[in-house]
């Protein structure tokens, strides 16, 4: 498992702190949960803005919803 070091705003390291004695898991365990929950968004976003200028820069192109319904056997 990889160290980081992370500076968290006072009020977020309070929450954290708090919410880590009420529960008797580490402060660590929480952040971990907390990037694993957002990580796959993080990911998508970065996809979408990705493909979305590859096809504003001409080096990609959309495929139509019913084609690929079609194409997976999801057509109705």
């Amino acid at each position: 498992m990889g160290a980081v070091s992370l500076r968290l705003p006072d009020d977020v390291s309070a929450r954290l702190q708090d919410l880590a004695e009420r529960t008797g898991r580490s402060k660590t365990f929480y952040m971990v949960e907390a990037i694993r929950e957002h990580l796959d968004d993080l990911e998508d976003v970065y996809l979408a803005e990705q493909r979305l200028s590859d096809l504003r820069a001409g080096t990609s192109q959309a495929v139509p919803l019913e084609e690929v319904m079609k194409r997976y056997g999801l057509a109705g």
